[in-house]
């Protein structure tokens, strides 16, 4: 510890342990914890506490009757704990009989500070960190810890009920560290005392009628054998695997949930996974046995496992069908998706358990179709993947979403009066049916899919979040179309899709709901980036009214919209997709430039989203020679530079650096016929090609751009610049411009330039550089010095304990006037 902190230490442990003193918050007691932990960490304890008698009397202060500020207290049982983590310590506090008084019944748990939920927390974390060695566990035993840990799982406090249990996992897993990892094959009753204590707790928990008590059972069992993968794991499943069966008799399930999380914890563990003690036999009849909504999670979690024995890889798939095939066979539209697999059986239950009420079949649905979708791309999904008849029950459901659907029983009619208009089925079949484009299906499943998905981008009853995953789905369908042999164009059957939509697309961007706007520019932006340069889309994209109304679109009153539509536009230009006005309806002819556009909504827009979408735009045409910015790029790139220079939004002062980036890899990219190794005269020398390459960078400004942002309030903005500023010097390092030029006075006035600027004064323009002044400015700046400052975090010096010690001593006012860190 410094010596500085050492001074201080005292009279912030006397301030704490006065009741009468504005108590810290919580942060700094956090931060001071964290401190603490840094110290032993890296050396003593004990020598920590010698040299520190002060944090002994605090800890022995905690034990007089008296009002203790709660925090305060559960900040000394915390640390007390990790002072005793090293087992020196822990002999040494044991020697004033200072932890049996802290963490015994003697202690805080008499008293009426226990009650606070704060000191409970601190004194089971305390413990945790206590329990390290074989003395803490003789400590535990002898203390009756263990019994306040069992009261404290059923806590009125989530978060002191689930720091309860996992200091039972840890007390266990400790326990057994020596005697069951040598002697695998030790029996449970031959176990250490604090093990064998905890092992029969969760069996009479595991057999009380309380579901509260067998879900804390079952909740330490999940995270035993999620973290302890030692053999010891599977003498204690086979001891209590018949208690956890035992539960799959009662009905309803008690706990079903917490059973499914252990289960799958059992499942994965590769001690108990490998070995045969009935696992696979107790998941299947779990499965079985729980209704489908509770099946669902389990099914799913079975089907991820990389190893599983095929017969119950079938059962648990086609319980994760059983809700599809239920909608299958009540709408009559193709045999169930269980036909091809073993075990058949089940459908009707699901009929039962789907049908009685809305929020039942709509819940189950739900859940379904996201456990599908988080199984389809999996390389361990089952084989074959039922593909057709995914398709048909996911057009199928949103057909009876959206009242197209013509039932065919009373089954169908039940479901199409629970399913019609709801929203919350349609964004989950529309992410399915999305997710399903990874792979074919029979043409005639394929072309109802984009039926299915024309009539949602159609429907004016499709809300906006709806409408955004249908265009989602449409995306992802037209990119999995077969392109036609030949040429990397959309097939017919897409192309005539596309020729039905894109007349639905100007409604879209007309309508009076931002969010469906939106959609349908972000929508239209992926369509062109994908297919702008293909002659099919080309002509029914031009044939339409959508490239005129996107630009409408830049002067939206939303400013998503705005930047959508900015997005939308640049792509459109690029592609060569602008449409002249005819002069009929625009007479002259005239075209306003989208350059100036662009332009007049970077340097006026009040909302941050669409300048940055602006900036986007011009890097990409700055990158890939649009044709408005090849015609005179010195002048497009300073005027950029001007406006974001000016502009309050950090982001777009960072794009800035990011077209000048590319601007700059484009200048000093042009080839030189400069022959290094030609002999010239000394006085006729022409310009050096590098100082020529720098002159447009120097007419633009770039350099007074970059310097400026070097000094940006905005730590993003100035690391950036730093590294712009580093690739060029690294470009001019073989530079050799007239002697003595680092030394022109030009070299010192921007350099006094560049102090106000970082001083804060920036009110004064560099003008005009030449290219050997900012050589040998770049030269002379410690940029790598400013780098490694801009990495560190901003508050590294008032995070110093020293800091956070006078801090906490100034609140009180302990401090003298002058002796406050005050930031």
């Amino acid at each position: 510890m410094d010596p500085e902190c050492s001074q201080l230490l005292p009279a912030l442990c006397s301030v704490l342990a006065d009741p009468r003193q504005p108590v810290a918050d919580d942060t700094c007691l956090e931060k001071l914890l964290d401190w603490f932990k840094t110290i032993t960490e890296a050396g003593s304890s004990l020598l920590l506490l010698q040299e520190n008698p002060c944090l002994l009397g605090l800890l022995c202060h905690m034990l007089k009757p008296q009002d203790l500020s709660p925090r305060v207290l559960a900040f000394s049982l915390r640390l007390a704990g990790m002072l005793a983590a090293q087992e020196d310590c822990f002999q040494y506090l044991q020697q004033g009989e200072l932890l049996p008084r802290l963490f015994g019944e003697a202690g805080p748990l008499g008293g009426a500070a226990w009650t606070a939920p704060s000191v409970r927390s601190g004194w089971i974390q305390g413990l945790r960190s206590l329990a390290r060695h074989p003395s803490a566990l003789c400590f535990l035993a002898d203390c009756g810890a263990v019994d306040t840990i069992f009261s404290l799982q059923g806590d009125s406090s989530l978060f002191v009920a689930s720091a309860a249990g996992q200091l039972l996992v840890h007390i266990l897993g400790l326990s057994l560290q020596g005697p069951a990892e040598g002697h695998p094959g030790l029996q449970t009753g031959d176990w250490p005392v604090c093990a064998q204590k905890i092992v029969s707790h969760i069996e009479e928990s595991l057999r009380s009628a309380a579901t509260p008590q067998i879900t804390q059972a079952l909740n330490v069992l999940t995270t035993t054998f999620g973290h302890c993968h030692s053999p010891w794991t599977q003498v204690l499943w086979v001891r209590l695997s018949p208690l956890v069966a035992c539960l799959l008799e009662k009905d309803p399930v008690p706990a079903a949930h917490s059973l499914v999380d252990l289960l799958l914890s059992v499942a994965r563990s590769p001690v108990l996974s490998s070995s045969s003690c009935g696992l696979w036999e107790t998941l299947a009849q779990t499965l079985s046995h729980l209704s489908p909504t509770q099946a669902g999670p389990l099914a799913l979690g079975i089907l991820k496992l990389q190893e599983c024995p095929q017969a119950l890889r079938a059962q648990a798939f086609a319980v994760l069908l059983q809700p599809l095939t239920c909608v299958l066979e009540a709408t009559a539209q193709a045999p169930g998706l269980l036909d091809s697999l073993d075990g058949t059986g089940g459908a009707s239950v699901t009929v039962d358990t789907l049908l009685p009420s809305k929020a039942a079949c709509v819940g189950l649905l739900c859940r379904t179709l996201a456990h599908l979708e988080l199984l389809q791309p999996l390389p361990q999904r089952p084989s074959p993947w039922p593909q057709a008849p995914l398709l048909g029950a996911t057009v199928t459901i949103l057909r009876l979403c959206s009242g197209s659907a013509t039932p065919t029983s009373d089954a169908g009619g039940h479901l199409c009066a629970f399913l019609v208009g709801c929203v919350r089925v349609q964004r989950a079949a529309l992410d399915f049916l999305g997710t399903l484009s990874q792979g074919t299906g029979p043409r005639e499943l394929v072309t109802q899919v984009f039926a299915v998905l024309l009539e949602y981008l159609t429907s004016p009853d499709s809300s906006p979040t709806v409408l955004k995953k249908a265009f989602q789905a449409t995306f992802r369908w037209l990119q999995s179309s077969p392109e036609t042999p030949g040429c990397s164009d959309l097939d017919p059957h897409a192309q005539l899709f596309l020729r039905e939509l894109l007349p639905v697309l100007p409604k879209r961007l007309c309508s009076p709901c931002w969010e469906v706007r939106d959609s349908g520019l972000e929508f239209l932006t992926q369509m062109i980036g994908r297919w702008g340069g293909q002659a099919g889309f080309r002509r029914a994209l031009l044939a339409s009214e959508v490239p005129e109304l996107t630009e409408q679109l830049l002067r939206d009153p939303e400013s998503y919209v705005r930047a959508s539509a900015v997005a939308a536009t640049g792509q459109l230009s690029s592609q060569g997709l602008r449409v002249t006005p005819a002069s009929p309806e625009h007479p002259g002819g005239q075209q306003k430039s989208l350059l100036a556009e662009l332009l007049h909504i970077l340097s006026t827009d009040s909302e941050g989203f669409p300048r940055r979408a602006v900036m986007h735009v011009f890097t990409q045409w700055l990158r890939d020679g649009h044709a408005d910015v090849a015609g005179d790029t010195e002048r497009f790139v300073a005027r950029v530079l001007q406006v974001a220079s000016q502009d309050l939004d950090w982001e777009v002062r960072a794009q800035g650096l990011e077209l000048a980036l590319v601007f700059l890899e484009q200048t000093l990219g042009r080839p030189s016929s400069h022959c290094p190794y030609a002999v010239t005269p000394p006085v006729a020398a022409p310009p050096s090609p590098l100082a020529q390459a720098l002159r447009p960078l120097c007419r633009v400004q770039l350099f007074e751009f970059a310097f400026r942002a070097l000094f940006d309030c905005d730590r993003p903005v100035a690391q950036k610049s730093c590294d712009l500023l580093l690739f060029l010097r690294a470009q001019t390092a073989s530079y050799s411009g007239p002697q003595g030029s680092g030394n022109v006075p030009e070299v010192a006035s921007v350099e006094a330039a560049l102090q106000r600027w970082q001083a804060g004064d920036q009110g004064q323009p560099l003008g005009y550089l030449e290219p050997e002044v900012v050589v040998a400015v770049l030269r002379s700046m410690d940029l790598e010095g400013l780098r490694g400052a801009l990495a560190e975090s901003s508050d590294r010096v008032e995070k110093s304990p020293q800091s956070l010690l006078q801090d906490m001593l100034a609140t009180v006012g302990a401090l003298g006037e002058d002796e406050a860190d005050c930031y």
